[in-house]
């Protein structure tokens, strides 16, 4: 039976090249001429940890990441924001911002949900931290995929070992 794989993955070296000329480019900045600001991806957790002084520096080394992002073909979405600034020493704030890596029990029940209510008939299982669909027909995978990219789950979805 044909089937195919939904997995949400960014590649490790992408991602590398990403943060390191987001670091380029702000230490270029004249308005970060004097400033202790950190950018550091831990690779093991796969966290963005950025240290700086203020709000404002905060926003401009966070767009500038997202704008590396894109410039590299990823997708900003697997960025996630929701933790708050902390207070380190003195004037320093620190941001952990997570990189999404698979697909979490959440967003896996509404992709499949959303392929049962499209109607076509595939079978789609979670397992892991991916979601595998199965189908009698490829046009039916397909047509899965069409539906799936037609949706916004909160993080980037790629589709990979399409096997007949």
């Amino acid at each position: 039976m044909p089937s195919f794989d939904i997995v949400s993955k960014i590649d490790g070296q992408t991602l590398d090249n990403a943060i390191n000329n987001a670091k380029k480019e702000i230490l270029n900045r004249y308005d970060f001429n004097t400033s202790k600001s950190t950018v550091e991806l831990d690779k093991k957790t796969n966290i963005l940890s950025i240290v700086t002084e203020d709000d404002m520096r905060l926003k401009a080394i966070t767009d500038a990441v997202i704008s590396r992002f894109v410039k590299q073909n990823l997708d900003p979405k697997a960025l996630d924001f929701e933790k708050p600034y902390s207070a380190v020493s003195g004037n320093m704030i620190k941001k952990d911002i997570a990189v999404k890596q698979g697909i979490d029990k959440e967003t896996a029940k509404k992709v499949v949900k959303k392929i049962k209510d499209s109607g076509l008939k595939v079978q789609a299982a979670i397992m892991d931290d991916q979601v595998r669909v199965t189908g009698k027909k490829i046009d039916d995978l397909q047509a899965v995929i069409a539906v799936c990219r037609g949706e916004d789950f909160g993080q980037p979805l790629q589709y990979v070992n399409m096997r007949s």
